[in-house]
């Protein structure tokens, strides 16, 4: 299991499962293009040669994406494909599981790269309860304003600790802010990490409470109840 808080020794940036990442999620490679160019490889990251979903290589997933990043191609062939997790030979597709405790508790945060990136409907899934449940900080990779989103369902997000304002930007720059994010917190030293992550501990104590003791529960309830009393006044 993961350790408490004030026991954890944060050496790296992030955490950063990546299972399926074609077809529809090909927001998951452009966010990988971005570790990879920036050289954020001393992270927890996994990432297959083949997609377990897609059935296709990652150097044919890549493609459609080349008048945007003109050089992906090349910075994918550099990389020493499949990455996996240590004690991993594939990437198993269990985002709805805890596991990954050791990686978990030595990051600083976790990089939710959620279900669905455009678009205007808010979709977050297990994905991003995961790191609340493990307890961590985290970003998010996702619609435009699912910060904002999380935040009316009661949870904190970090705002403070690091710069969010990626949250509210538009598709094409969201997933640049963040990479940009990402890379400022990798480029610092582990003081700083360990620091930040302290910084961290009150909300991320307050997004497990919400989430454990009822305090999300509560919502959802009275949310449900909602939408079946506009449902029986609409008959």
């Amino acid at each position: 299991m993961i350790p408490p808080l004030n026991q954890r020794k944060i050496t790296r940036t992030f955490i950063a499962p990546n299972r399926i990442v074609a077809g529809e999620r090909r927001h998951r490679l452009e966010m990988l293009y971005h570790i990879f160019k920036n050289r954020m490889l001393d992270n927890h990251i996994s990432c297959p040669v083949i997609c377990p979903a897609e059935n296709i290589s990652i150097y044919d997933a890549v493609k459609p994406l080349i008048s945007k990043y003109p050089d992906i191609e090349s910075v994918f062939a550099e990389q020493q494909l499949p990455i996996n997790f240590a004690g991993e030979t594939d990437h198993p597709m269990h985002s709805c599981w805890l596991s990954l405790f050791n990686e978990s508790a030595e990051s600083l945060l976790y990089l939710i790269t959620e279900t669905v990136y455009t678009g205007r409907r808010h979709h977050l899934t297990e994905k991003t309860f995961k790191p609340i449940a493990l307890g961590m900080p985290f970003v998010i990779v996702g619609t435009r304003g699912s910060l904002e989103y999380l935040r009316s369902y009661g949870f904190r997000t970090f705002e403070g600790i690091w710069d969010e304002s990626y949250d509210l930007e538009q598709d094409e720059v969201r997933i640049k802010r963040i990479a940009s994010l990402l890379r400022s917190l990798d480029e610092l030293p582990v003081e700083a990490k360990q620091d930040l992550f302290n910084q961290a501990q009150e909300v991320i104590k307050h997004n497990w409470n919400h989430f454990y003791n009822g305090g999300f529960e509560a919502v959802l309830w009275m949310e449900l109840q909602e939408m079946l009393n506009g449902i029986e006044s609409n008959q």
